[in-house]
């Protein structure tokens, strides 16, 4: 169920999201204080391509404040509102709503990237 469910969020939504993740990384990446954000972005792009069969865990580090607060200033709130309408927008149809659940995944990270980890669901 995995499988299929991580081919059709790759054709619906996952390429675009996956690509503004990376897009976002590679921006930062150009400057040399911006690297650690973007590395941070790629991780969570390669999320975002498929997310069936991953969780993300937050860790209680407070180092990761301040990136919080940096990266929803210059990005995380576009992308965490998009993930917001779209998850609402899947969650109308009984069909959509684990389509819809990956959004909010996705939307808690575009809010606080910093200090989550993905890990596998088994």
């Amino acid at each position: 169920m995995r499988f299929i469910g991580n081919i059709i969020w790759f054709l619906l939504i996952g390429l675009w999201s996956g690509l503004a993740w990376l897009f976002l990384g590679i921006l930062y990446c150009i400057t040399i204080i911006g690297i650690p954000i973007g590395i941070q972005l790629f991780k969570f792009a390669q999320l975002s391509f498929f997310p069936f069969g991953k969780d993300v865990m937050f860790s209680e580090k407070t180092s990761s404040l301040l990136l919080n607060i940096i990266w929803l200033i210059f990005g995380g709130i576009e992308l965490g509102f998009g993930y917001l309408l779209t998850g609402l927008i899947f969650c109308i149809t009984i069909i959509g709503i684990p389509f819809g659940k990956q959004c909010f995944k996705l939307m808690k990270i575009s809010f606080l990237p910093f200090g989550a980890n993905i890990v596998t669901v088994n």
